[in-house]
């Protein structure tokens, strides 16, 4: 068996052979269509790793961890910033540049990306379309199936403050988990007591603030980076574009907002 390299670990061969741009210029393939590839699959290796990250966030929280979740949060959220940060790079594409390629695209699309959906569904902002959108019997639906049916990182915030004594409303603890979180004014007036008494616990609700934000940051300036590269067209795989974009921008854990005028 050859020793273990740098490359053979990474299997570098393997993933600088996956960038194939599809389109053909005069000279060959459109020049900017590499930076587009490699921005989205750079993307979908973090989103992977996100979701690593929150199912280690459920683990430590249903182990009633009071420490480490919430560094396993700031992880997450210094990916974020590296995530906005690509943004910037895409930005760097005129639209002329990307309209050179767009049309070879064909349906493909972000919108289509089924890891972005299960960080979604991690997350709370659960739709059954969202799953019925793949087809039955491929591993993008089967996978996607398994994620809807978990609890949510919400949900096991919740357990982790019913373990540490707190009366968090039955409903809560015993609702459907394929359901979008909501507002419960009733865990609001728990949040603010659990703000008002409980630093540890605070922390992982301000960790969790964080993060909400964070990804919200992230859906408007792909929102604005999108409005700036093709206005108001229609998206690829058939969504309305910015327009649909700027609709997601909304909070997954709406209690914690809502809480901010009562501290």
């Amino acid at each position: 068996m050859p020793p273990l390299t740098y490359s053979s670990y990474l299997r570098l061969q393997e993933l600088l052979g996956l960038q194939t741009p599809a389109s053909e210029g005069p000279t060959g393939p459109e020049h900017d269509e590499m930076l587009f590839i490699v921005v989205h699959q750079v993307y979908e290796l973090w989103f992977k790793q996100i979701i690593h990250e929150l199912d280690r966030l459920q683990t430590l929280l249903d182990a009633g961890d009071p420490a480490r979740p919430r560094h396993t949060l700031k992880r997450v959220l210094t990916i974020l910033k590296v995530l906005v940060g690509q943004l910037d790079i895409l930005e760097t594409m005129t639209p002329l540049e990307f309209l050179s390629f767009r049309d070879r695209l064909e349906s493909g699309s972000g919108f289509q990306s089924f890891q972005f959906r299960g960080l979604e569904f991690a997350m709370g902002q659960k739709r059954r379309s969202a799953v019925d959108h793949y087809d039955e019997g491929t591993p993008a639906r089967q996978w996607l199936e398994e994620r809807f049916a978990r609890p949510t990182i919400w949900d096991s915030f919740l357990h982790y403050l019913a373990r540490r004594g707190y009366e968090v409303p039955a409903s809560e603890l015993e609702r459907d988990v394929t359901e979008p979180v909501t507002e419960s004014p009733e865990l609001q007036r728990l949040l603010i007591h659990v703000y008002r008494t409980d630093g540890e616990a605070r922390e992982i609700c301000e960790r969790f603030v964080d993060l909400d934000e964070g990804v919200q940051e992230w859906r408007y300036r792909h929102v604005k980076m999108v409005e700036r590269t093709i206005g108001t067209r229609r998206g690829t795989g058939g969504s309305a574009g910015a327009e649909y974009l700027r609709t997601t921008v909304r909070p997954a854990f709406p209690d914690l907002w809502a809480i901010r005028t009562e501290l």
